[in-house]
């Protein structure tokens, strides 16, 4: 038994180890390299050709700029929301707390479009209501800017602020606050003086979190920022890759290792802070109960509040789109154009081979890519949470690692080593690269599964002389439906709506839907873009409701 453990964890230390740290060790070795073809020929040109560069000093300041505003504005809106939600008597918070959590299901390249389809200061349709009510010359708001680019990337990252937050909001013990006020201080004083130092851990937590997916972003920085003019690293990577008559992916790979080591520190601190957060636990023992703040008079403006940005975090991405898909141009929403609706763009999208083919691309990466995912996962999960030893807590580290990478800087090192194979611009380079970049998504739910599950189980199995395969097979896969569902859900959607590493590997005939709509929207093919997108969306769901209603088959009785 043991012995099987170890051959196993050493199997899967070594597949999951080449997963995340080849593309790693690729990305050095370019960063060091004369060109993909230049086997075995060092040099340090490529360093200082990339930050002698005098555009890299403003892309670094926009960085910064981009990536901490985000941060910021996602982590504010994510503190606002938990604490109206968890602790005040705010209406309908069950449904403002799954809406705060649902954005992360819109691709965030359809988000970022929808809100350059409403606020570009050409024809955005936004502007141009506000053009013909007001009467301006001008649009008023134009989104390819770094204040747009922010408050974008700000809305995507709420929900992951939010899911950090509000399990310490919820946790908080409110007789701390309640001291506070009998003391005689003010609600804002106790605010700033108790409840936000106690979750101080969390918000840290959730910025950085915030800080570290604005740094991986590209679906923003790409649909904003380029139209603007306005460069990030992630897009200026983009440049040396995809632009020009020769791509210099020696150069990318050196100012990619420098966004790589930046979020790996920042991955630490985040771990460093999670686990900080045990030294201000508030609350122990049973039968708590939060204190719940009565709002009064602010109820209402609140709640309006709350359902307006519900309405701009939801419903508006996609009804834009939907409108947008359907009118000939863009055009202000009026009798005249609901009558010039028509299916054009639907049937433009149907009858055009690369959308076809990017549509069966990636409805080949999402069910067969998740399903080779999960059953890695199921693996490593069950290593990482069954066997503890050294080599699982090595495994643990390695499975997780992927998570810290930005994607365009990881395609840049899987280039590097699919340049040299057979599997350089076919389909399985974007399957192996999306396991690699996703793997974590498999395996968290599948580690909370796996915790649940009680050894007697197993060793009853063994005792009566199954097998470790058949014990797996028979008694353990069965109760881990739930989490199995959830983790090829997540790496399914997750495939089906990857951008930053698809525009570094995909080739001709590799197009998969992502790539597709950012050449639509590169050429300002809005109404194929939002039919393609609403298509990315129908998918998403298919998958969604398929796979979970296969999982309510298979799931074990209560007994």
């Amino acid at each position: 038994m043991s012995g099987k453990h170890t051959n196993l964890t050493y199997l899967l230390i070594a597949l999951v180890g080449f997963l995340t740290v080849c593309p790693v060790v690729m990305l050095g070795f370019g960063s060091l390299s004369e060109g993909l073809t230049a086997t075995g020929t060092f040099t340090l040109a490529k360093y200082a050709s990339a930050y002698s560069d005098p555009a890299l000093l403003e892309v670094i300041w926009n960085t910064v700029i981009f990536v901490v505003g985000a941060a910021i504005t996602a982590t504010t809106l994510a503190l606002f929301l938990a604490y109206l939600n968890i602790r005040t008597d705010i209406p309908c918070k069950f449904i403002f707390g799954i809406i705060s959590i649902i954005p992360m299901m819109i691709p965030h390249i359809l988000f970022s479009v929808s809100w350059a389809l409403l606020l570009n200061p050409s024809n955005g349709i936004l502007n141009l209501v506000l053009k013909e009510l007001f009467f301006l010359d001008s649009a008023p708001f134009n989104i390819y800017s770094l204040p747009g680019m922010i408050m974008v990337e700000g809305l995507l990252d709420l929900p992951i602020a939010y899911l950090i937050i509000a399990p310490a909001m919820a946790a908080f013990d409110a007789s701390l606050e309640e001291s506070s006020r009998v003391c005689g201080a003010s609600t804002a004083k106790t605010i700033f003086r108790i409840t936000l130092p106690v979750l101080r851990p969390a918000i840290l937590a959730a910025f950085i979190l915030c800080v570290i997916r604005g740094l991986a972003s590209f679906a923003v920085p790409s649909v904003i920022g380029m139209p603007g003019r306005i460069y990030v690293l992630a897009t200026h990577l983009y440049q040396m890759v995809s632009t020009g008559f020769a791509a210099d992916y020696g150069k990318a790979a050196a100012v990619g290792m420098s966004v790589l080591l930046t979020s790996i520190v920042l991955i630490y601190l985040y771990r460093h802070l999670t686990s900080a957060g045990e030294r201000f636990v508030t609350i122990a023992g049973r039968g708590y109960k939060p204190t719940i703040i009565k709002l009064y008079r602010s109820k209402i403006p609140l709640f309006i509040i709350l359902g307006i940005l519900s309405f701009i975090l939801i419903v508006l991405p996609v009804v834009v789109l939907v409108y947008t898909s359907l009118v000939p141009y863009s055009m202000v929403p009026s009798a005249r154009a609901f009558s010039m609706m028509s299916l054009k763009h639907w049937v433009d999208v149907l009858n055009d081979p690369i959308s076809l083919l990017s549509l069966k691309n990636s409805l080949f990466l999402g069910v067969f890519g998740a399903t080779i995912g999960i059953v890695l996962s199921i693996f490593v999960a069950y290593v990482i949470v069954k066997v503890r030893t050294r080599a699982a807590g090595v495994l643990e580290s390695l499975s997780f690692l992927s998570f810290s990478f930005p994607g365009i800087v990881i395609g840049v090192g899987f280039m590097w080593f699919f340049v040299r194979t057979p599997l350089y611009a076919t389909i399985w380079a974007l399957l192996i690269g999306y396991i690699a970049t996703y793997l974590p998504y498999g395996i968290r739910p599948l580690s909370s599964a796996f915790v649940q599950i009680h050894n007697h189980l197993e060793e009853s199995s063994l005792v009566s002389g199954a097998s470790y395969l058949t014990t797996l097979r028979r008694i353990v896969i069965p109760l881990l439906i739930p989490g199995i569902v959830s983790g090829w859900v997540l790496m399914a959607t997750m495939f089906v709506r990857e951008l930053s590493l698809s525009v570094v590997l995909s080739r001709p005939g590799t197009e998969v839907l992502a790539v597709q709509i950012l050449r639509f929207s590169e050429d300002g093919l809005w109404g194929r873009l939002s039919a393609l997108g609403i298509m990315m969306i129908g998918i998403s769901t298919l998958l969604v409701i398929t796979v979970t209603m296969i999982g309510n088959l298979f799931r074990p009785a209560d007994t």
